[in-house]
């Protein structure tokens, strides 16, 4: 898997351009077995972020064109080992659900699309390919990782998110339940904190590298409410909860929200906000 690490904010910056996600390596990554025959769906799932793009194949690519089908939008890039190594999987399963199913790659490359072409055609992909913009990854939170998979259900809601390789039976297992068919396992459902979209941060009880285990209930309930209406001043345009979801390496925001666990505990009064502090952009 390919992660940004704690130069995440710097990637922002520049809406993660490509040469720091290239910066960042692309080490090997095991497949993760499915545990324990459970696969967890998101409880209130949002409607995915639409997008219009221009498939590699020179068709036009929307999420509107496929509803009714379950959706499996696979950021990747060629240079990315991971991603590689899980397209043979991708392009079985693409067979297998043929008219039930529409698996998208949408790859995250800088260089010309001749160069996509290419590994496409390589490769055998059966799916459609586009390349993607910095603004839209955006909308799916900034694409931290590579291979990053996100499952949606027929009525176009995310219900899933799986970042790394993952073993191709969990997937067919996701898809599987979302059509109505049998499948061994235990559905379960969770709320969406952010592991999803970042937009959802606001629900955390809990964050990376956030001790709030000193505070009572309701000191716990203030900290997290100004971890949520301050934000880091890192550069990535996230509030302080956010960033944390994002880049758990941050020494900003890890610092920050420190501080204000003190300030809780010892009932310092909130700061005031500086002029225009950055609230998080809508994903």
């Amino acid at each position: 898997m390919v992660e940004l690490g704690s130069g995440a904010g710097a990637a922002l910056r520049g809406l993660l351009a490509a040469t720091m996600l290239v910066a960042a390596g692309c080490g090997a990554s095991a497949k993760v077995p499915q545990s324990g025959n459970v696969i967890r769906f998101v409880r209130h799932p949002d409607l995915a972020p639409e997008f219009a793009l221009e498939g590699l194949d020179g068709k036009p690519l929307s999420l509107g064109s496929v509803r009714g089908k379950v959706v499996l939008l696979n950021f990747w890039a060629t240079w990315c080992g991971p991603c590689r190594a899980e397209i043979p999987d991708l392009i079985a399963l693409q067979e297998k659900y043929a008219g039930k199913l529409q698996i998208i790659g949408l790859t995250v490359d800088e260089d010309d699309a001749g160069v996509v072409k290419e590994a496409v055609a390589r490769t055998g992909i059966n799916y459609p390919v586009a390349m993607t913009s910095p603004e839209m990854r955006m909308k799916y939170g900034g694409i931290a990782a590579l291979p990053t998979s996100f499952v949606l259900d027929t009525e176009g809601r995310v219900v899933q998110k799986h970042e790394g390789l993952r073993d191709p039976l969990l997937y067919e297992t996701e898809i599987r339940a979302l059509l109505g068919l049998p499948i061994d396992a235990r559905v379960e459902t969770f709320e969406d904190t952010g592991q999803v979209f970042l937009a959802h941060a606001d629900r955390a009880s809990q964050l990376p590298g956030v001790d709030l285990s000193k505070l009572t209930a309701e000191q716990k309930q203030a900290a997290l409410h100004r971890f949520n209406a301050e934000g880091c001043t890192c550069g990535c345009k996230f509030t302080l909860a956010q960033c944390r979801i994002y880049d758990r390496n941050c020494p900003i925001s890890k610092g920050r929200t420190l501080e204000i666990i003190e300030e809780v505990r010892s009932g310092v009064k909130q700061r005031a906000a500086p002029p225009e502090t950055p609230a998080g952009p809508a994903l």
